[in-house]
């Protein structure tokens, strides 16, 4: 398609988009009385008007029914997590049996390296990418250590080549073959939280499967996000938070998969909880662990229901949706978004550079943009009017156009502002 930047073509684009009357699910700030342009679902998502049903309904449960409200209220709490097994699965591309909800995403790594991080003598070490998200960083030191090696021996960390920003899937490949028998895991980002690069999933786990080592991936920017095939690719595990492209709320439940391959492995270890013990049998308090068969096996604590209604809204309108609709416009508004920053860039001479990759199928709804010659300044006026982006040290701005609720005019508008905050600069 031949972009064009003029409000009237990005109109015409939001007259085509089938998804364009979701815009009017979702609650959105306002600064000098209008409505944001809101580039920051990539951090929190924004609100969707169908939440506060689905909060209020278990409040006027525990007000009405108290504890019976477990067993007996519309959605009984005792199994309220059952409700996200086929939503969740089709999103993340697994069996129902493999996705559970529970605790955040940060706890439910660590809880899954209690199962896919089995140190030896000679298998320990661990490949992540080069400036990974810092809480992955600190979880797989802590782990490390925990285990009694030295992060600086056990982490062996993917790095870009000189003068790129992005990581090569070969590099990755050439680095797991080359660690080889020593390699214990392979946790990577899916899609790296600065640039907004989408790994080669599928190509990278086969490679770590084939030296033997677990591959597992933190998927917090890729869930709601990109298209995933979990079961297909054989990934052993993965996690996910809930609040970014599934804007669930502020530091909600985090989801979780774990291949069926591993659900009937006894000698796979895992910390145990009641929620996690047989379902039919949970409430006779037996002395000894039998876990529910499935993902659900590795959860440990009565669930948040309150925390948990958010995301069902939210997985729920996925579900009406599907993936293959929000990609295909997430693609589209993507591309558009790109084409508004160099026709901008043209017009002012300002020699943005994205750091995104421009091949669509190594990005999703993210544009990472380096300022050269532009400073904090630049960020600051486009907050001030009405452009909530994302500062990232030393130079750069994210931009996440997200296809739910971001529109086409969004994306006209924005270059306008641009423009005038590097003109009035």
């Amino acid at each position: 398609m031949i972009f064009e930047n003029t409000r009237a073509f990005a109109q015409q684009l939001d007259s085509q988009d089938p998804l364009h009357k979701y815009r009017n699910e979702f609650y959105f700030p306002e600064v000098n009385n209008k409505k944001v342009i809101y580039f920051t679902g990539n951090s929190l998502g924004l609100q969707p008007k169908r939440t506060k049903a689905y909060i209020d309904e278990i409040m006027n449960d525990w007000a009405n029914l108290a504890v019976e409200g477990h067993f007996y209220a519309k959605k009984p709490w005792w199994d309220y997590q059952e409700r996200f097994a086929e939503p969740l699965s089709k999103i993340v591309g697994a069996k129902p049996s493999e996705v559970t909800v529970m605790n955040t995403l940060t706890v439910n790594l660590h809880l899954l390296m209690v199962s896919f991080y089995r140190p030896t003598k000679t298998r320990f070490k661990i490949i992540c990418e080069e400036k990974a998200f810092p809480s992955d960083q600190y979880m797989l030191q802590s782990q490390i250590r925990f285990h009694g090696f030295n992060p600086d021996e056990a982490i062996v960390e993917i790095k870009r080549r000189e003068g790129e920003h992005n990581i090569r899937t070969e590099d990755v490949i050439a680095k797991i073959d080359e660690v080889g028998e020593e390699l214990a895991l392979v946790l990577i980002g899916g899609v790296n939280y600065y640039t907004g690069q989408v790994f080669d999933m599928k190509a990278i786990t086969a490679a770590g499967k084939a030296v033997g080592a677990y591959v597992g991936w933190d998927l917090a920017h890729a869930a709601g996000n990109v298209k995933l095939e979990l079961h297909d690719w054989d990934v052993d595990f993965a996690a996910w938070c809930s609040y970014k492209y599934m804007n669930s709320g502020p530091g909600n439940a985090s989801g979780c998969f774990v291949h069926e391959k591993h659900h009937n492995n006894p000698d796979l270890p895992r910390f145990a909880g009641w929620w996690g013990h047989n379902k039919e049998r949970r409430f006779k308090m037996e002395p000894d662990f039998d876990p529910v068969q499935g993902a659900d096996g590795w959860q440990i604590s009565n669930l948040p229901v309150l925390s948990l209604a958010p995301y069902l809204a939210s997985v729920e309108m996925f579900a009406e949706i599907g993936m293959e609709a929000l990609i295909e416009k997430r693609d589209k508004i993507t591309a558009y978004l790109e084409f508004i920053l160099h026709e901008i860039d043209k017009e002012v001479d300002s020699n943005f550079e994205i750091i995104t990759p421009s091949n669509p199928a190594e990005r999703a709804s993210q544009l990472s943009v380096f300022l050269h010659g532009e400073g904090r300044s630049l960020f600051d006026y486009l907050m001030k009017n009405g452009v909530i982006t994302d500062w990232r040290e030393p130079n750069v701005i994210r931009l996440a156009p997200v296809p739910l609720y971001c529109s086409f005019e969004d994306m006209y508008h924005f270059g306008q502002i641009l423009k005038k905050g590097i003109l009035e600069k």
